[in-house]
């Protein structure tokens, strides 16, 4: 009985060797830990004695504020940020030269389609929204009646970034003279679309209702790209003669651009996001001169309003 109570003790208590053995460090760290104060410890007949128990209470707090300190430096106001959303060209550039610029603020961002990216935003996922989805009834881009469909109860805000050209892109000299939805149905004529969702594809979609016409009569309307760029592949490499998108695309792959409309594209987030040193850094340079002169060349962009509160 004796023997186990002796076990039983050894078990619960262990000295700066037996430490040194359980925290698979070596004995002087155990004293440096003792000096600096970090380690719960007490001193019996001179020796240094430790519980286990605490031993183990005291690894488990540091690995939770270990935890907290990873979540904090990879997200929040002083760190990285996460994002999802539309996809345009421009939108690329600025997030790199956000990443170049801003210690430790890069913005990681996914190309999910604006009504995807305000859905993961709502649920918490992300911390920034990219949109420009139309709001058919008012003509305006981003409403709270639009947006909200997709973040409950989440209170944003919605900040514009810049307004960009969107049109038909067409193989170079547009060869089959595509001018309108309408030259879409022609059985010579293919099509490209975008994924569901985005902002492109619900636009299309609005547009051909408006117009009367059936999706089914497009060739290739089923078949859809994740990007901008993706569509001006297909129409350069002759998969499709048509597909919608930004101006910038056409001007930078050598195809021909038919402008349908201007939209607004805007960033949707947390009003406390708003004020991170990221998001600001990220607007200071997008309103500045030598970003606006950098992206100057790929045309189609208005900067006029950028940096502005929607809601």
């Amino acid at each position: 009985m004796e023997d186990d109570d002796a076990r039983t003790v050894q078990d619960q208590w262990m000295n700066t060797q037996g430490l040194a053995r359980y925290l698979h460090i070596h004995e002087k760290q155990v004293y440096a830990l003792l000096k600096s104060g970090r380690l719960p410890g007490t001193k019996a007949t001179g020796k240094w004695l430790f519980s286990k128990r605490l031993i183990d209470a005291w690894l488990e707090d540091r690995t939770r504020r270990n935890l907290a300190d990873v979540r904090q430096r990879s997200r929040g106001s002083e760190g990285a940020l996460l994002a999802a959303g539309s996809d345009d060209p421009l939108l690329t550039m600025l997030i790199a030269a956000a990443g170049r610029s801003i210690p430790g603020g890069a913005i990681f961002s996914a190309v999910t389609g604006s009504a995807e990216g305000l859905r993961t935003l709502g649920e918490g996922y992300t911390d920034v929204a990219w949109s420009h989805l139309l709001d058919a009834e008012t003509g305006s881009y981003n409403t709270p009646a639009v947006i909200g469909r997709y973040l409950g109860d989440r209170e944003t805000t919605t900040v514009h970034l810049f307004n960009r050209e969107v049109g038909f892109v067409t193989a170079a000299g547009n060869p089959k003279g595509i001018a309108a939805f309408s030259d879409l149905v022609r059985p010579d004529v293919s099509f490209v679309n975008r994924q569901e969702g985005s902002g492109i594809h619900l636009l299309t979609e609005a547009r051909l209702r408006a117009e009367g016409i059936d999706p089914g009569r497009i060739q290739g309307f089923e078949r859809s790209v994740c990007t901008h760029v993706e569509v001006g592949l297909a129409v350069r490499a002759g998969r499709a003669d048509a597909g919608v998108a930004v101006g910038a695309v056409a001007r930078l792959l050598g195809l021909a651009f038919v402008p349908l409309t201007e939209e607004s594209f805007d960033m949707i987030l947390d009003r406390k996001t708003f004020f991170s040193r990221t998001v600001q850094s990220l607007l200071d340079i997008l309103q500045g001169k030598a970003f606006q002169e950098s992206v100057r060349g790929l045309g189609g962009y208005d900067f006029a309003r950028t940096g502005r509160l929607l809601t």
